[in-house]
């Protein structure tokens, strides 16, 4: 991306900057998007006030979406989004987003200035998993055939602090990333947790959008669930326990991914 041009440095600063905003508009829309779609299943109607958010963010999120773009095209085309004396062009609009937008390299030297900071943000990432495995793992456990005399709507009552697990572990991974991209971005079992991360999510849409959890809900003490949500949750703990080992094993497959550039 221009790497020997120095004079391109700005511009790839304010793109990164441009893509750091992007990614935290995008990971709240999505959070916003799934607390809807439980709404959608725990209650007559979704929440007006969450409809509006998720319009409105994601309005936002597609305005953004679109300047990271054109950020990036000015990164290979300098004579657009670059003036004479070599200062970056911003429009009106352009200026006030690029007045919200992270320093990405201040950020990053923010994530890894202290490592009690780290800490902290590991041992939070931990508790999230455990919040969000623990919740997911025990009504998959009843769904196979397990704990049957438990009723399953009470345990789904619990998925709200599945949803508060789900979304401490978006923060603190993305700050982890951000912190250190280079060592996660050359990472295949980084890649690999977050494939079983992608999968779990399409695992848990075919679970309520297919009408599973409907069938399922009413389950009473003792009552056995149908194959399909028996295939569901089998495939739910298989997948969340690849994010948990994937996770391990960070650290021991640093750099085991080449960019054929060396």
């Amino acid at each position: 991306m221009l790497a020997g041009d120095p004079a391109a440095s700005p511009l790839i600063e304010r793109h990164e900057g441009a893509a750091l905003l992007t990614l935290w508009f995008v990971e709240v829309t999505g959070a916003l998007a799934v607390i809807g779609l439980w709404q959608s299943h725990v209650r007559p109607q979704p929440a007006r006030s969450n409809l509006i958010a998720i319009l409105l963010c994601s309005i936002v999120t597609m305005g953004l979406l679109a300047r990271t773009g054109n950020t990036g095209g000015d990164i290979r085309h300098p004579e657009v989004g670059r003036g004479q004396s070599g200062t970056v062009i911003e429009g009106t609009i352009g200026a006030v987003v690029h007045a919200f937008e992270p320093t990405p390299d201040k950020f990053t030297d923010a994530m890894v200035a202290s490592k009690w900071w780290w800490a902290f943000m590991m041992s939070m990432h931990f508790i999230g998993l455990s919040l969000l495995i623990g919740v997911i793992g025990i009504l998959d456990l009843r769904l196979i055939g397990f704990a049957k005399q438990l009723p399953v709507e009470p345990l789904h009552r619990l998925f709200p602090w599945a949803l508060a697990g789900l979304g401490i572990n978006v923060v603190t991974g993305m700050l982890a990333f951000m912190g250190m991209p280079e060592y996660y971005t050359y990472n295949a079992a980084f890649w690999f947790k977050i494939l079983a991360l992608m999968l779990a999510g399409l695992n848990v849409a075919m679970f309520y959008l297919t009408g599973i959890f409907e069938r399922v809900k009413r389950l009473g003490a003792g009552e056995d669930a149908p194959f399909s949500a028996k295939v569901i949750a089998v495939s739910s703990l298989v997948l969340w326990f690849a994010v948990v080992i994937s996770g391990r094993y960070i650290q021991l497959f640093q750099e085991t991914i080449s960019t054929g550039l060396d």
